[in-house]
Parts: C-alpha cells; structure tokens; sequence
C-alpha cells in the first residue's frame, strides 16, 4: 500500500490489530485551533465498551472519510504503524495532524 492512498476502515482495523493486539476507539479532537487524531484507551473487545461492532465501524468509516478528506492519510499510516507508545487508562495517544494548506480553514469552525 503507496502512502498516497486514501486510508480505508479494513486497513485501520488492521493496523490497530497487529500494533497493539486490541482495537481502539479513534477520536478526532479540535483544541486550541489545532486538529488531532486520538487513539483513545478504550477499546471494541472491553466488556464496558459503549459501541456495537456495528456501530464501531460506522464510526470508523466516517472518520476514515474525515481523514481522507482532510488530506492526512500518509502522515496518519505512517504515526500508526511507527509510533512506539500504547493508550493506556485515562491517557490517550495523540497525533497533531499537519493539515495541507487551506483543509484546516474547511474543517474548524
């Protein structure tokens, strides 16, 4: 898979899989005029978990669009598969996102 793809739900499901042996919730978060993308503690196979597998994968497909319209798929594939760290309770990983010209301006309100 080229970096220059657009990132697809099967393949974040995957790589949340392989890294990290759980799948975790992916949050996009907008603080203090920037854009992040979370990898949040909890995860689909909690007991506690507030999602269905169904509406797990809803939710990662629309933010696959989200990251895909954003212009962020490489830099997102590349954190995903290189970062060294793992979410732990109550803190979550953080990537700030490194939006082309012009996307940040269409997605912040």
């Amino acid at each position: 898979m080229t970096s220059a793809e657009p990132l697809r739900r099967e393949e974040l499901l995957e790589v949340l899989r392989t890294r990290w042996q759980a799948t975790y919730d992916l949050q996009l978060v907008q603080r203090r005029g920037r854009l992040y993308l979370h990898v949040m503690w909890g995860y689909l196979e909690q007991q506690s978990f507030p999602l269905t597998p169904q509406a797990f994968e809803e939710h990662l497909e629309e933010l696959v669009g989200s990251l895909n319209g954003l212009g962020v798929a490489a830099q997102v594939r590349h954190w995903l598969q290189t970062t060294t760290d793992k979410p732990r309770l109550g803190k979550a990983l953080s990537l700030p996102l490194e939006l082309p010209a012009g996307r940040a301006s269409e997605f912040m309100l």
